[in-house]
């Protein structure tokens, strides 16, 4: 099971970079993020009050990524990696399921209903 547990996360880490790493690619081939009018330069981008510099939701990270904006790939690589650790946690589910563990399948059920939980109420309140 460790051995299953890891390559998810493993797997989590290397698709979150890769598709980061295709957003940086992007984002300095084209010197633009996809948000701002002209050229990147850090006096837009660290314009306090800006909006619309990056993606704030899902709808603008997926019509951003559509669109091939460099920041909407970014920030669907971050939304890869902080995804995996509950991805763990739901493959610790199915993964005490087949050992037949089923205290630990409440457990990891609990702790997974916490995460979506708590990522809703986050949702909600922001």
């Amino acid at each position: 099971m460790e051995v299953f547990i890891s390559r998810v996360l493993r797997t989590g880490v290397l698709l979150s970079a890769g598709i980061i790493a295709v957003g940086l690619v992007l984002l300095f081939a084209t010197g633009r993020t996809g948000y701002t009018p002209g050229p990147l330069d850090t006096a837009t981008l660290t314009h306090w009050g800006s909006r619309h510099l990056f993606p704030t939701g899902m709808a603008e990270v997926v019509t951003g990524v559509l669109a091939l904006r460099p920041f909407a790939i970014i920030a669907l690589g971050l939304l890869v990696l902080i995804a995996t650790p509950v991805i763990r946690v739901a493959a610790s589910v199915v993964a005490f399921l087949f050992e037949g563990d089923t205290l630990y399948v409440f457990i990891t059920l609990y702790v997974l209903t916490i995460l979506i939980v708590s990522f809703l109420l986050g949702r909600a309140g922001g």
